[in-house]
């Protein structure tokens, strides 16, 4: 799938990623999708739970050699 922003939040950790994420997702209009890599392990846990309080859409989740793949779609 296309993303039209990225975000390396690896070697952050809780609640870095998420905080960074919310502030790139300010910067989209609602729609756009974030793609995040993230290696927190904390972040499996996080990102889902933010996604759904800020009303955000969680794409997918993918496993990478280098930690997590996170597509996010502003709600």
């Amino acid at each position: 799938m296309t993303h039209d922003a990225d975000l390396d939040a690896r070697g952050l950790l809780c609640p870095l990623p998420v905080l960074k994420a919310r502030k790139r997702l300010q910067a989209l209009q609602s729609g756009q999708v974030l793609r995040m890599v993230a290696d927190d392990p904390a972040a499996i846990i996080d990102v889902p739970h933010f996604c759904t309080e800020a009303g955000h859409n969680l794409i997918s989740t993918e496993g990478a050699k280098d930690g997590q793949i996170y597509l996010i779609q502003k709600g």
